[in-house]
């Protein structure tokens, strides 16, 4: 047996050393330590958690000893970038040299949800569901419907939404169906052309599967099959994954879901159910804009709830009723042969079973729930205050899992975000009956840590800048103090600056702050607004070196911008859950009650996983250098400052800002010098 895994481990380094070679890389020591952890794990089926800091090459760290063992892996991503890096990128670079290595063909493919891939059976309908009848409506999207239609037709496309013309979102939802409107591939007439169908099947024989933390939570917390069988799963972008399966199984009632089901049950169905449950969600659709209206006069009535509110419980239980009707109704009906009308049936039962299952959990919340009412939105919420005992159920005890990420520790340590996942650790596994698991499932205490470090000398090639001089940021933003500091940064950067703050009230002060005190030197400053898709403005950001990006949330995690278009990292105040945010502030509050620490055991972790990503933009390459700046003097005033350090790259530290304005001037000075 010894032999056998000496064997593996030998094959894993010659496959290690023939993918960088093929993309012409260097070793690292990280990498090749991750991938040995990796080939272990999935030998001796046991759990991982590998931290591996920017620059290491985890993503051929884990794919390498995987393709080694022939094991069938599924690997969820967070982001669509990481996932495209992987499907359009990585895997076929390293294919043809590890083939030749191994001597055999490797496969892999990417699956998404049904939603995400064309259905032709809508789209070539005889009759139009409300989807569609809305583009008749709305003349300006018709040149979409063509484009898309046209793309459709074209031999040789995916069907998927990534890969499709960019055509407005109600184009695309008129021409989709969610899982639960799908009829099946066998009784649809175009079953056999299916975009969504086939790319299953490509992915049901492929040795790695790409898809998201979204749908693996889906399939997860439903215990229903959605992803093809595997031997192993792969999390990457780990730190992420319960905050995704939180909002996978996060309920959400609004007037135009149940609008929507009910048109197209009195389109289709006709009948006095029907009729009743189009009555039914008029009546819901009123309640939640009154409700709506009362909440944006009196705030305190929105936020969480500790229980459905009197004036909308008794619209949502007619609908509950009526929803109900529709779907005895089309049970009763089942002599349908015509495969279009199956298709319509399909669709109203899959849209009213939704609203049918939203409303039941509604009136009746499960132990361990939070409902809160966003009134912007005009929708009801609720969620699981957690999910890691689902994880361990139904994902952990299945297979390996493999989770990583460049930060699983907070202050150095994996326990939180393991827990979170649902390993059993620390405490619980000293008190662990590992006996109460079958001899086919896996111990989720069985678990090994790893952290691998990064090839990047963060001292030598980052400054952290903690103005010990500023005020503590209140509630309404960042400071006059705050704002003179970040226009003093990026003026002696050049520009140069990522600015991330934790509100978009931060972000509008900002933005008008530097365009009056930075107005002579003429710096691009490029701010997100509500509702921008990130990818564009990081693009315009990193080919404009000059330019200033200003952002929230969005932009804290995933953006790779190496070389002197970013050479400062400003962060306006430590990312604390704000009080007002309700799964957070409930978590915390259970914490409380149950004789903990909400703040420590809640709160701290998640900011300090936030600022270790923030704080991360800054080095992406070995050539980089420069500042991060956090603009909140708690950062060094307050005693839990020192688990937010040691959950961040070891850069450098000073609260000089003479020392870091001389620094930054000089390196942009450098980069004017060479062109950049």
């Amino acid at each position: 047996m010894a032999g056998e895994k000496n064997q593996v481990m030998k094959q894993v380094g010659l496959a290690l050393d023939a993918a960088i070679e093929s993309i012409g890389g260097q070793p690292r020591e990280g990498q090749i330590a991750m991938a040995e952890a990796v080939a272990n794990a999935l030998s001796d089926r046991h759990h991982l958690l590998v931290q591996a800091g920017t620059g290491t090459g985890k993503s051929l760290a884990y794919l390498v000893p995987a393709l080694v063992h022939g094991k069938k892996v599924l690997v969820a991503t967070a982001t669509l970038a990481l996932q495209r890096q992987l499907v359009e990128r990585d895997l076929p670079r390293i294919k043809p040299a590890l083939e030749k290595q191994l001597g055999r063909e490797l496969t892999f493919a990417v699956y998404k949800g049904v939603g995400n891939y064309l259905c032709l059976q809508k789209m070539n309908g005889a009759e139009q569901d409300p989807d569609g009848e809305i583009l008749m409506e709305i003349g300006t999207l018709e040149k979409d419907q063509k484009r898309l239609r046209a793309w459709a037709q074209t031999p040789g496309v995916s069907g998927d939404r990534d890969d499709a013309p960019d055509v407005d979102r109600r184009v695309w939802h008129a021409n989709s169906v969610s899982g639960r409107e799908c009829i099946g591939k066998d009784e649809c007439t175009f079953g056999s052309q299916c975009f969504s169908a086939n790319a299953k099947l490509k992915a049901q024989t492929a040795d790695v599967v790409v898809t998201n933390h979204t749908l693996l939570a889906i399939e997860i917390v439903d215990s229903h099959p959605i992803l093809p069988e595997r031997d192993a799963v792969i999390l990457d972008e780990a730190h992420e994954f319960m905050d995704r399966t939180t909002q996978a199984v996060t309920e959400e009632l609004t007037a135009g879901g149940v609008e929507r089901a009910a048109n197209m049950a009195h389109k289709h169905l006709s009948s006095k159910a029907t009729a009743a449950f189009k009555k039914a969600a008029d009546e819901v659709a009123e309640a939640i804009a009154d409700f709506a209206q009362d909440v944006r006069s009196d705030p305190t009535k929105g936020g969480r709830l500790p229980e459905l509110p009197r004036q909308l419980e008794a619209p949502i239980r007619k609908v509950k009723e009526a929803s109900a009707a529709v779907l005895a109704q089309i049970q009763a009906d089942s002599d349908v042969i015509d495969p279009d009308t199956m298709a319509q049936r399909a669709r109203v039962k899959g849209a009213t079973q939704e609203v049918q299952t939203i409303v039941t959990k509604m009136l009746r919340p499960a132990k361990g729930q939070v409902m809160w009412f966003e009134a912007n939105f005009a929708t009801l919420y609720l969620a699981p205050l957690s999910v890691s005992h689902v994880l361990r159920d139904n994902l952990l005890t299945m297979a390996p899992v493999i989770a990583t990420s460049a930060t699983l520790t907070i202050g150095k340590s994996f326990d939180a975000v393991a827990r979170q996942i649902g390993f059993i650790v620390g405490s619980e596994a000293d008190d662990h009956d590992e006996s109460t698991y079958e001899s086919d499932q896996i111990d989720p205490a069985n678990v090994q840590m790893l952290d691998v470090g990064s090839p990047f000398d963060f001292a030598s090639q980052g400054m952290l800048y903690m103005p010990r001089h500023l005020q503590e940021p209140g509630r309404d933003g960042p400071g006059l103090d705050a704002l003179t500091e970040l226009g003093e940064l990026a003026e002696a950067a050049g520009g140069r600056t990522l600015a991330l703050f934790s509100s978009w009230r931060g972000v509008e002060m900002a933005d008008e702050h530097l365009r009056k005190v930075l107005a002579d030197l003429k710096l691009p400053i490029i701010t997100q607004r509500r509702g921008d898709s990130v990818g564009p403005l990081v693009d315009r950001f990193a080919k404009d070196p000059r330019s200033i990006l200003l952002g929230t949330i969005s932009l804290w995690q995933g953006i790779d911008v190496p070389g002197p278009a970013c050479t400062l990292v400003v962060i306006d105040r430590i990312p604390f859950p704000r009080p007002d945010e309700p799964v957070m502030a409930a978590r915390s509050a259970e914490a409380d009650q149950a004789g903990g620490s909400g703040f420590m055991q809640v709160s701290l972790p998640r900011a300090a996983l936030l600022l270790s990503q923030g704080t991360g933009r800054l080095i992406r390459s070995i050539d980089d250098r420069g500042v991060v700046a956090i603009l909140d003097s708690r950062i060094v005033t307050k005693r839990y400052g020192s688990t937010l350090l040691n959950s961040m790259p070891p850069f450098y530290r000073t609260s000089d800002g003479t020392v870091v304005k001389e620094s930054l001037k000089r390196l942009d000075a450098q980069y004017k010098a060479e062109g950049k």
